[in-house]
C-alpha cells in the first residue's frame, strides 16, 4: 500500500487497483489508474463554466492540488462575534469605547465582497441603537449597492438602519477632506464623515490579496472611503515589485493605507471576520484596528494558504463561479498562480470568462502593445486606474506561457499575449511534452483564492 498527500487529503492505492476520493466539501476529484507504460495515471477533475473537465497525467508528474485548508468553526456566527467582543485585541471593552460617544459611523464593505457583515450587526444592534448612528458602505471605486445588495450586507438589520445609511462615492469632491500625503506622497482624502463622527466602527474580512498584502483592516479607509484620485495614486504602487500576496513589510501599498489611517484621529473599533473555503465564518476578531487585523491574518493563513515543497514546470488555475465572469476578475487566478511557477514555466488558466474580457481600459493597455514589456513601459509612463491588473499579467507573460481555455473569441486572447486552447487535456500534453518527462505540475482548482507558499 502506498500513499500520497493532496491538499490534506490522503489517497492511498495498491499495485494493482486504485481508491478515487473526492475532497470534502470540494468538486474536486482525485483518482489513480495503472496505465499502459507503467506506472500510474492521475485524474483531476476541474471546474469550468458550470460543471467539470477531466484531465490525466502520469502520477510521477503530479506534484500537488493546492486547495484552501479545510478549517472551520463549530461555533455559531453570533457566537463568534460575542466572543471577540468579549475578548478585544489591543484595546479595551467596546462597552468602554462606547462611552462618551454620541455619533458613531460604521463602515461596512460593499456588495462585491463576502464579508458577513449583517451576523456582525445582529450582535451589535442593540449597542448602538440609541446612538446617532449613521453608516457608511466603503464602495471604494465600485458602484453603490443594489437593493438585493443592501439586504446581503444589513441582512435583518436593513430596515432598522436603512435610514441611516450612506454611500460612498469616491468621485464626489465635495464628500472628501484632506489629510494630508503619505510617505509615498499620495494625496490622502477620505469621505468626511470619517473625521466628523465621535467614533468609527470597521466591520471587514481578511483574506489573502493579490498587492494589498491582505485585504481587511485599514482598507476599510484606503481604498475603501478614499477619493478616486487617492485610490488610483495609491493603486500605482501595486506595480512595486513588494507590492504581492501576503506581504506587508515594504509593501508600499500597504504602507500608504496605514499613513491615511494614522492621518484619522477619530477613534476607531474594528470588527474582523474571517472566512472559510465554503464562505462559513470561521474565526472573528475585534478591538483596535490594527491588532484585530492582525491577530486575524493568521487566522486567513490557516485558510488559505497551502504548503507546497517547490515550484512547478506547469501550473492548471481555475477562476471558479463567480470569479469567472471576466478576464479582469480571473487575472487573480494567474497572480496565485505566478507564486508556485517557475521561470520560463507554463501556466493553464481555466476560466470561462462569461461575460468577456472585463474592463476596457485594462484590455487596451495590454493588446496595443507588441511586447509584455512595452506594456510595463506605458503603465510607468501614463498610470490610470485598473492598469495595475495589466501590469501584474504582463509580469507574467514576460516568463512564462500562458494557455487559457475560456469562452472567449481566440483572436481577444491572441492579442493579449495568450495562447487559447479549446481542450485542457490537450494543453497539458503539450505543456508536459515542452517541460520534459520529470516535469512537475500543481494544480490550484480554486485558484483566485489560494496562496501557494513553499514549505
Amino acid at each position: 500500500m502506498f500513499g500520497a498527500r493532496i491538499y490534506g487529503i490522503s489517497l492511498s492505492y495498491t499495485d494493482d487497483i486504485c481508491i478515487g476520493l473526492k475532497g470534502r466539501g470540494t468538486d474536486l476529484v482525485c483518482e489513480w489508474r495503472e496505465f499502459s507504460m507503467g506506472g500510474y495515471l492521475a485524474s483531476v477533475d476541474v471546474y469550468y463554466n458550470g460543471s467539470t473537465v477531466r484531465v490525466e497525467l502520469p502520477e510521477k508528474n503530479l506534484l500537488a492540488v493546492l486547495e484552501p485548508n479545510d478549517r472551520t468553526s463549530s461555533s455559531s456566527p453570533q457566537e463568534l462575534v460575542k466572543y471577540a467582543l468579549a475578548h478585544p485585541e489591543g484595546s479595551g471593552s467596546f462597552g468602554s469605547f462606547l462611552e462618551g460617544k454620541e455619533s458613531v459611523l460604521v463602515i461596512v464593505n460593499d456588495g462585491t465582497r463576502p464579508t458577513p457583515t449583517r451576523y456582525v450587526l445582529d450582535t451589535l444592534a442593540d449597542h448602538i441603537d440609541s446612538l446617532d448612528v449613521s453608516f457608511i458602505v466603503a464602495t471604494g471605486v465600485h458602484r453603490g449597492p443594489t437593493e438585493e445588495e443592501y439586504r446581503f450586507i444589513f441582512g435583518e438589520q436593513y430596515e432598522r438602519f436603512r435610514d441611516h445609511i450612506h454611500v460612498h462615492d469616491a468621485r464626489d469632491d465635495a464628500q472628501m477632506v484632506y489629510l494630508g500625503r503619505s510617505k509615498n506622497g499620495t494625496p490622502l482624502y477620505v469621505n468626511r464623515l470619517a473625521v466628523e463622527a465621535d467614533a468609527i466602527i470597521v466591520i471587514g474580512s481578511v483574506e489573502p490579496h493579490y498587492f494589498a498584502g491582505y485585504t481587511g483592516g485599514r482598507k476599510g479607509i484606503l481604498p475603501g472611503i478614499a477619493s478616486y484620485e487617492t485610490i488610483e495614486q495609491n493603486h500605482k504602487l501595486a506595480l512595486s515589485e513588494h507590492a504581492k500576496s501576503l506581504a506587508l513589510e515594504g509593501n508600499p501599498v500597504h504602507e500608504d493605507m496605514i499613513d491615511a489611517l494614522q492621518m484619522i484621529h477619530t477613534p476607531i473599533f474594528s470588527l474582523m471576520t474571517v472566512l472559510d473555503k465554503h464562505h462559513g465564518i470561521y474565526q472573528v476578531t475585534a478591538g483596535g484596528i490594527h491588532e484585530a487585523f492582525y491577530a486575524a491574518i493568521e487566522a486567513a493563513k490557516e485558510v488559505f494558504v497551502a504548503q507546497v515543497p517547490q515550484k512547478a514546470d506547469i501550473v492548471v488555475t481555475v477562476a471558479k463561479y463567480p470569479m469567472d465572469v471576466d478576464l479582469y476578475q480571473a487575472q487573480k487566478a494567474i497572480d496565485n498562480a505566478k507564486l508556485v511557477l517557475k521561470p520560463g514555466g507554463v501556466m493553464i488558466l481555466v476560466a470561462a470568462c462569461r461575460e468577456g474580457l472585463g474592463e476596457k481600459a485594462f484590455i487596451d493597455l495590454l493588446s496595443c502593445s507588441p511586447t509584455p514589456q512595452q506594456v510595463l513601459e506605458k503603465i510607468r509612463e501614463t498610470y490610470k486606474l485598473g492598469y495595475h491588473k495589466a501590469g501584474k499579467m504582463a509580469e507574467v507573460f514576460l516568463h512564462s506561457e500562458v494557455i487559457a481555455l475560456t469562452e472567449l473569441p481566440d483572436h481577444e486572447l491572441e492579442q493579449i499575449f495568450i495562447h487559447p486552447t479549446d481542450s485542457l487535456q490537450g494543453a497539458l500534453d503539450r505543456a508536459l511534452a515542452k517541460a520534459g518527462e520529470d516535469a512537475k505540475v500543481v494544480f490550484l482548482p480554486d485558484g483566485c483564492v489560494t496562496v501557494p507558499s513553499l514549505s
